[in-house]
């Protein structure tokens, strides 16, 4: 089992700020997720930036380690 914590419009758009969910990958946990939650996740994870275990996360189809915390960070606005 993951962790998976929403920040911003992710935490919006899930309704919740955390989650545990089974996954094997970024692209599993996409699917997954939006399986859960829906389309209007989809287009924010499809945006968004992960970070696992603190450290960041590009291939989407690297494995996740058992009990890792991923971090759903979309894009943020500001200066």
């Amino acid at each position: 089992m993951l962790e998976v914590r929403y920040f911003a419009g992710a935490r919006a758009v899930a309704g919740t700020p955390t989650e545990r969910i089974a996954a094997a990958s970024l692209d599993d946990l996409t699917s997954v997720l939006t399986e859960r939650h829906g389309e209007r996740l989809a287009v924010v994870l499809k945006a968004a930036s992960f970070l696992v275990d603190g450290l960041a996360c590009h291939d989407r189809q690297a494995a996740l380690p058992a009990g890792a915390t991923v971090d759903v960070l979309p894009p943020f606005a500001g200066g």
